[in-house]
C-alpha cells in the first residue's frame, strides 16, 4: 500500500447527499476527494426518483385517457412501453452513464476516485491501492440498498428490485410485488396500467402502512378497482419456479404467482461494507448515529440514507448543506425533522408531514383530528373522475398547532406545501382557519378539514 495522501476532506459515497456536501466543500476551497464505486448521483437519478416518476407520468396519462368516457367524449388507448423505456434511458439516466455528474463534481473543484472506499483507521480511507487521510473531515454518504429478505427459495428465482424494474425494456405479462409500501406501489400501479397482471403481497394489514389508516383503505379500493390483486396481512413462506412462473407460497396456505417477482420490502445501510468499525462505529448498527450537526465522531460526519433519518433525496440534500456548513464553521440551524415531508406518487398522490394521529397519541399529545374527503370538496366534485382522496390534519389540542397532516388526492404532493409550512412554523390552527383559500382549488380542502377539526 502507498503512503496516505493528505487532503482536507474525504466524501465516501457520491449520491445526492455526498455530491452536495462534497461540492460545497470543494467550492469553499478545500481539497476534497469524492469516492464512489457505482454511479455519481446515487439511486435517485438512475433507479429511483427521476426515472420512476417518468414511468408514473406515462401511466397517469393512460389513466387520464381512460377517464374521458362520460366526461369529454370517447377514447381508445393502446399502451406502449417502448417510448417509456427509451425516455428513461435517454433523458433520466444517460443509459446509466454518470460522466456528466462526474464532470459536475470535478467542475466544483472536487477530485473523483472510482472504487469501493473503506476505512483503514479513523480519517484514513483506502480505495484499491490508493490511501487518503483527511485532516479536516470525512463524510460518510454511502446510501442504502434494497433488502432481499431471507425467504426460502428466493435466491433461485432471480427476483427484481427497483433497479431491474426501472431498467426493463420489456414488460412481463404478470408480476408479483412483495411489499405494499411506497416503492412497491409506485411501480406496481404503473405496470398494471400498462397491462401487466399485478399482485401485491403486504405483511401489514394496510397498504402504505406508514401512513394514516384512511390512506391505506382508500388506496386499496383504488388499486382493486383498477384490477390489481392485493393480499394484505399475510407473510411469504417460500418461493419457487414452476415452468415460466414464480410461485409465492403465503402464510395462510394460499399461493400467488407471476412471470416475474419484484421485491420491495425496504432498504438498509451496510456499515460493514465500508469498514465502519475502523472509524470507531458499530458495524452491526442499522444506521450511523449522528447529532444535530450530522457529526458521527471526531472529524466524522454522515449524511443521507446511511443516517436513517428518512430515505429521501430532500433529506440527503438538507443534511448535506448542514454538514458542509458545520465543517466550514458557518453559522447554521441544527437539524430538525419535526416537519419532514414525504410524497408517495401513486394515483392519487399521498403527501404527509410530521406525525400521524397514532404517532401523536403515542407521544402523549392531546390530539384532535379533522378530515375532508376530496370528492366532497368543491374542486373534487368538479374533477369527477380520478378524484379519490382525503385531507387529514392532526392537532396538538393543548398548543393549538398542527403536528402532522396528510393530503391524499390529485396533486396531493403539491397540496402538502401549505400543510408542511403550518407544521414547520407552528402556525396556530386559528390562523389557518381564518385564512382565505382560493376557490375552487384542491388545497381549499384544507379549510374543510380545519372546519371538521374545530367541530371535533
Amino acid at each position: 500500500m502507498t503512503a496516505a495522501e493528505s487532503v482536507d476532506a474525504i466524501v465516501l459515497g457520491l449520491g445526492v447527499g455526498g455530491e452536495r456536501v462534497g461540492g460545497r466543500l470543494a467550492e469553499a476551497g478545500l481539497s476534497v476527494v469524492g469516492i464512489e464505486a457505482q454511479l455519481v448521483g446515487g439511486e435517485c437519478p438512475y433507479w429511483g426518483c427521476i426515472p420512476s416518476k417518468m414511468i408514473i407520468r406515462a401511466a397517469n396519462l393512460l389513466a387520464e385517457a381512460r377517464r374521458i368516457p362520460g366526461v369529454a367524449g370517447a377514447s381508445t388507448v393502446t399502451p406502449d412501453w417502448s417510448p417509456v423505456a427509451a425516455r428513461v434511458r435517454a433523458e433520466a439516466t444517460d443509459n446509466w452513464d454518470d460522466r456528466v455528474a462526474v464532470e459536475r463534481f470535478e467542475g466544483q473543484g472536487g477530485r473523483f476516485v472510482r472504487g469501493a472506499g473503506r476505512f483503514e483507521a479513523p480519517n484514513v480511507v483506502s480505495v484499491d491501492e490508493q490511501r487518503f487521510e483527511a485532516t479536516r473531515a470525512v463524510v460518510i454518504a454511502t446510501g442504502s440498498a434494497a433488502v432481499i429478505p431471507p425467504i426460502p427459495g428466493i435466491a433461485d428465482v432471480d427476483p427484481w428490485t427497483n433497479r431491474e424494474a426501472i431498467a426493463t425494456e420489456t414488460l412481463p405479462a404478470s408480476l408479483v410485488v412483495l411489499g405494499g409500501g411506497a416503492i412497491g406501489l409506485e411501480l406496481a400501479q404503473p405496470f398494471a396500467r400498462f397491462g401487466v397482471a399485478v399482485t401485491v403481497v403486504e405483511g401489514e394489514h394496510h397498504l402504505l402502512a406508514r401512513e394514516e389508516p384512511e390512506v391505506g383503505d382508500l388506496i386499496q379500493d383504488v388499486l382493486t378497482a383498477e384490477g390489481m390483486t392485493l393480499r394484505t396481512g399475510v407473510s411469504v413462506a417460500g418461493v419457487h419456479r414452476d415452468g415460466g412462473r414464480t410461485v409465492v407460497a403465503l402464510s395462510d396456505g394460499s399461493e400467488v404467482s407471476g412471470e416475474r417477482l419484484l421485491v420491495a420490502t425496504g432498504r438498509r445501510a451496510d456499515l460493514a461494507a465500508f469498514g465502519a468499525g475502523k472509524a470507531g462505529l458499530d458495524e452491526s448498527a442499522r444506521f450511523v448515529e449522528v447529532d444535530e450537526h450530522l457529526r458521527a465522531g471526531d472529524r466524522l460526519w454522515a449524511v443521507g440514507d446511511v443516517t436513517g433519518k428518512g430515505m429521501f433525496t430532500h433529506i440527503a440534500v438538507y443534511q448535506g448543506d448542514l454538514a458542509a456548513a458545520n465543517i466550514l464553521g458557518e453559522d447554521h440551524e441544527p437539524a430538525d425533522y419535526h416537519a419532514l415531508p414525504r410524497v408517495t406518487f401513486t394515483d392519487p398522490e399521498v403527501g404527509s408531514v410530521g406525525m400521524s394521529e397514532a404517532d401523536a397519541r403515542d407521544a402523549g399529545i392531546e390530539v384532535r383530528t379533522g378530515i375532508a374527503h376530496v370528492p366532497e370538496t368543491a374542486r373534487g366534485w368538479m374533477h369527477k373522475t380520478g378524484n379519490e382522496g382525503v385531507i387529514k390534519v392532526v392537532e396538538d389540542a393543548d398548543r393549538g398547532v398542527l403536528v402532522g397532516a396528510t393530503s391524499m388526492g390529485p396533486w396531493g404532493g403539491e397540496v402538502l406545501g401549505l400543510l408542511t409550512l403550518a407544521v414547520q412554523a407552528k402556525i396556530p390552527t386559528h390562523d389557518l382557519r381564518t385564512m382565505i383559500y382560493a376557490y375552487p382549488t384542491f388545497h381549499r380542502g384544507i379549510e374543510d378539514a380545519l372546519r371538521d377539526l374545530a367541530g371535533s
